[in-house]
C-alpha cells in the first residue's frame, strides 16, 4: 500500500447538519494558461473555509502494464489519457461527504505511483485541469465553471519552463510534444470547451480582479448554504 496523506481544512459541519452538497468549482484552460495559479489563489484566499483542491492531472490513467517506450508515446493532452470515470466517482463521494484516496501520478515514470493521498470532504471542492470542462459528466457536477484564457506564446513558454524544471524533460522533447500533441489537442478539445464556462478569466493568475470576484461569488454561495455566517 502507498503512503496516505491528508489535505484541506478541517470541516466545520457534522453530517447531521449538512443540508447541501459541497460547492464544486471547475477551473480549465490550456497548458501554461495559469489555471493552477488561479485555482491556488482562490484556495489560499479561502483557506479559513472548508476547502480542498484536486488536479485532473492526478487522474491520468495507470500505465504500469505498458513499457516505458509505449508510455512515452501516450497523448497526454487527449481526453482518453484521463481516468474521468474515477474522477467522477471521487467527486460523487466528496459530494456525499465521503473521503477519497486520490491517485498520485509519477511524471518521470509516465504512470501512477503506488501512493495515494487521502482527501477528506469539504464544503468547497476545486477541480482544475486542461480538460475538466470537456467532459459533460464533469460539467454537470460543477456549480461554477471557469476557463482561464491566455495567449498561446505565453502558454508555451510556461510549459517549457515547467516541464524542464519540474518534470525532468529535455527542451527538444517539450517542443516535439507541443507541436505533435499539445497544440493540436488544445485546438480540438481545450479551446472548444471554453464555450461551457460561466466565467472566462484572461491572463490567468495575474488577473487579481477576476480572482477577487470569484472569491466573492463563492462566499455568497457558502452563505446561502449556511456554510459560513452572513
Amino acid at each position: 500500500m502507498g503512503k496516505d496523506k491528508t489535505t484541506g481544512s478541517v470541516p466545520k459541519h457534522t453530517e447531521s447538519t449538512r443540508s447541501h452538497k459541497p460547492v464544486i468549482i471547475g477551473v480549465a484552460g490550456g497548458t501554461g494558461s495559469g489555471k493552477t495559479t488561479v485555482a491556488k489563489k482562490i484556495y489560499n484566499t479561502l483557506r479559513d473555509q472548508s476547502i480542498v483542491m484536486i488536479a485532473q492531472d492526478s487522474y491520468y490513467k495507470d500505465q504500469t502494464h505498458l513499457s516505458m517506450k509505449e508510455r512515452v508515446k501516450t497523448n497526454y493532452d487527449h481526453p482518453f489519457a484521463f481516468d474521468n470515470d474515477l474522477l467522477i466517482e471521487h467527486l460523487d463521494q466528496l459530494s456525499g461527504y465521503q473521503a477519497i484516496q486520490m491517485p498520485v501520478y509519477d511524471y518521470k515514470l509516465h504512470t501512477r505511483s503506488d501512493k495515494t493521498i487521502r482527501i477528506d470532504p469539504r464544503d468547497v471542492v476545486i477541480v482544475e485541469g486542461i480538460l475538466v470542462l470537456e467532459d459533460e459528466r464533469l460539467r454537470e457536477r460543477m456549480d461554477i465553471k471557469v476557463f482561464v484564457d491566455t495567449d498561446s506564446d505565453v502558454r508555451i513558454i510556461r510549459r517549457m519552463m515547467r516541464d524542464i524544471r519540474d518534470r525532468g524533460r529535455s527542451f527538444d522533447s517539450v517542443v516535439d510534444q507541443y507541436l505533435h500533441s499539445v497544440r493540436p489537442m488544445h485546438l480540438q478539445f481545450v479551446e472548444p470547451s471554453k464555450k461551457h464556462a460561466d466565467v472566462i478569466i484572461p491572463e490567468g493568475g495575474e488577473n487579481q480582479v477576476a480572482i477577487d470576484l470569484m472569491v466573492t461569488k463563492i462566499k455568497t454561495i457558502l452563505r446561502k448554504h449556511e456554510f459560513i455566517q452572513a
